[in-house]
């Protein structure tokens, strides 16, 4: 059986838990990180030795990094990814943006707002982490005008990452300017099942 080892509110682990619930795998998950622990143990270390999560294993296979484990159980299970070539490189292009500049920018604003205390802000991080995500935002608005997914017109696990930071952004950011076609596909989200059930039921903490 699938096992997966990360705390729910974690952005990556809800990466996982999340393609988990639209391909309807059966597993077992373990809590682990920040307060659960369990990360900086040498059982654990043997299978991450970045002591973070998520971690998978599956059939003696280990993995971590999130993107990378989402697109394994895609291609493992046949589902979520498109068949053409042109349309794969575009789901590893997006994913790979969606950690180099869209988490990347958001992150000062969510560690700031959400895990720091009023009195300890980095208020200019968190202006600077806002201006850098509105533009990626403002990227992925205007990919979305092309299409109603992030690649093409189906859901694929591209969606899935982009999904998370578009949560945060809009729950965080209220400043921005009207993204309307981000909005639009951000709704697609909200109505899949297992987006809420671990992503929009979580709170943010």
């Amino acid at each position: 059986m699938l096992k997966i080892w990360g705390r729910t509110n974690s952005s990556n682990v809800q990466k996982v838990m999340w393609c988990v619930g639209e391909l309807g795998l059966a597993h077992e998950r373990h809590d682990a990180g920040r307060e659960f622990g369990v990360v900086n143990e040498p059982d654990y270390r043997a299978k991450n030795p970045n002591g973070r999560v998520p971690t998978i294993e599956d059939n003696g296979l280990v993995l971590w990094e999130s993107n990378a484990i989402c697109r394994y159980l895609a291609r493992r299970h046949g589902r979520l990814m498109p068949a053409a070539l042109a349309d794969q490189a575009r789901v590893d292009m997006w994913m790979d943006w969606q950690q180099t500049e869209a988490m990347a920018a958001l992150t000062p604003v969510f560690w700031g707002l959400v895990r720091t205390a009023p009195e300890k802000r980095d208020h200019a991080a968190i202006e600077d982490g806002k201006v850098k995500s509105i533009a990626a935002m403002t990227i992925m608005d205007a990919e979305l005008g092309r299409h109603s997914h992030v690649v093409g017109n189906t859901f694929t696990v591209a969606d899935i990452p982009m999904g998370i930071v578009a949560f945060r952004y809009f729950a965080l950011i209220k400043e921005g300017p009207k993204l309307a076609n981000l909005e639009r596909w951000h709704k697609l989200m909200l109505d899949r099942p297992a987006f809420a059930a671990h992503v929009a039921d979580v709170p943010l903490t």
